[in-house]
């Protein structure tokens, strides 16, 4: 089944925690810390796989985690870092964060390997923390947690050339025809149920172009009627539009009504697809006939649609007749307009979608008691991961850290005194590391 939406939750790698241990050997009483640092957890890493062509892999699995550092270890050895995730993308694929929806890359253009994700950093073993005047540290820094994300995947088909009009218009006859493209050719609607692709190459050197024959479109695509809302995103891409339309009405439609209405659902859905260069082809001219003191309805859409902007042509994808004016014609805007393939750029940096552990703490008074003060956040809880308050050394570091990141003026900015309660950590709930005041 062709699958071009998925949903996915990615998560980095967590760091491995430093280790706290000693030199312990013959003769050496007292050698010293000497526990080793953390791995580094893998990256999240999207890579373009030109083999792909769907995101239906993504509808089995949608749960992708990157490997963990391990613990650094005794003896000044380091962790094994994780191992880096690929995530195996078609290329088109546009990246959305799922929470904003706003553009995180676009796996086209070049940009065929993103790290979407960074693992987290190995902590610093006990080794790290040896001074004159603190030899043998209790604690080590734990290491740096995953990040976890859900994204939205979307893939956009690569194309030069959108070939759109209502079902049985004749456009996956003419991909056969200029293409060495096989698409499934009925007269039934909806025969097409996916994004067609081919290269056309010119005669005489003029060289080609890739067309896609996107899934017919009906009055209401726009808005999930029929196939088309599935299949309106392909268009995106495209610099040049071919409106296919039936001019011998073999279904009872009239052409012109076919025209309009396609460009209304067009327009509905993104009004920058009619910005983009447009020729009309009038398929099924073989099989027309005018009775007489009727208008011929290519001489019809012409007065009505043609302009210095839109050229319509009649065609025959059957018989090919008109088919190579209408190639060497696209070629030509192909070659004049919109020089570069349509890009999606980024709105949003993945660090962005993050909040900072390092920057984030609250100092307030407590609620139910004025003498009571609360110092919690992901900050303080990273601080207290490696800190060993049950140690005299472990404490003094305790102390220096809340003089260091301005705690300490914050609590008595709000009036703390002698006495009082401080509560560090959790929430400041009942799990919270409490101690007396004193200055």
């Amino acid at each position: 089944m062709f699958a071009d939406r998925a949903r996915i939750y990615i998560k980095s790698g967590k760091g491995g925690n430093g280790h706290i241990s000693f030199r312990r050997e013959k003769f050496v009483p007292a050698g010293g810390p000497d526990g080793g640092n953390g791995g580094k957890g893998g990256d999240v890493i999207f890579v373009v796989d030109k083999g792909m062509n769907t995101l239906s892999d993504f509808r089995v699995n949608s749960k992708y985690v990157a490997e963990s550092g391990q613990e650094g270890g005794a003896k000044r050895c380091t962790g094994k870092s994780g191992k880096d995730l690929i995530i195996k993308v078609p290329e088109g694929t546009v990246i959305y964060d799922d929470a904003g929806e706003r553009v995180i890359a676009d796996m086209s253009a070049g940009q065929d390997r993103l790290v979407l994700l960074h693992g987290g950093r190995g902590g610093k073993g006990n080794m790290n923390y040896a001074t004159p005047t603190m030899q043998a540290p209790q604690y080590a820094q734990p290491g740096q947690e995953a990040r976890g994300l859900w994204v939205r995947l979307e893939l956009k088909c690569i194309a030069d050339v959108g070939l759109v009009g209502f079902p049985n218009a004749g456009k996956s006859t003419l991909l056969a025809r200029v293409t060495n493209a096989d698409p499934k050719i009925a007269n039934y609607p909806f025969t097409t149920l996916q994004p067609n692709l081919g290269v056309v190459d010119l005669p005489q050197g003029a060289g080609g172009f890739v067309i896609a024959d996107i899934p017919g479109l009906i009055e209401g695509a726009s808005e999930g009627v029929g196939l088309g809302h599935e299949f309106l995103r392909h268009i995106e891409r495209c610099r040049v539009l071919i409106h296919m339309v039936d001019v011998a009405g073999s279904d009872g439609r009239d052409p012109a009504e076919d025209i309009r209405t396609i460009n209304s659902e067009l327009a509905k859905y993104d009004t920058k697809l009619l910005k983009k260069p447009q020729v009309i082809a009038c398929n099924k001219i073989d099989a027309v006939t005018v009775a007489d003191g009727e208008e011929d309805p290519v001489a019809k859409i012409r007065r009505e649609f043609e302009s210095d902007t839109v050229k319509v042509f009649a065609i025959s994808a059957v018989s090919g007749q008109g088919v190579k004016e209408l190639l060497f014609y696209v070629k030509h805007l192909l070659d004049t307009a919109a020089p570069k393939p349509v890009r999606f750029e980024s709105q949003v940096e993945p660090d962005m979608l993050f909040d900072d552990p390092k920057e984030s703490y609250t100092v307030t008074v407590s609620n139910e008691d004025p003498h009571t003060f609360l110092v919690f956040g992901p900050r303080i809880d990273r601080m207290l991961g490696y800190t060993n308050l049950e140690a005299e050394k472990g404490f003094q570091f305790f102390q220096k850290y809340l003089k260091e990141t301005g705690i300490l003026d914050e609590l008595k900015a709000l009036g703390i005194q002698d006495g009082d309660t401080v509560r560090v950590g959790s929430d400041g709930d009942e799990n919270a590391l409490a101690f007396d005041y004193y200055e």
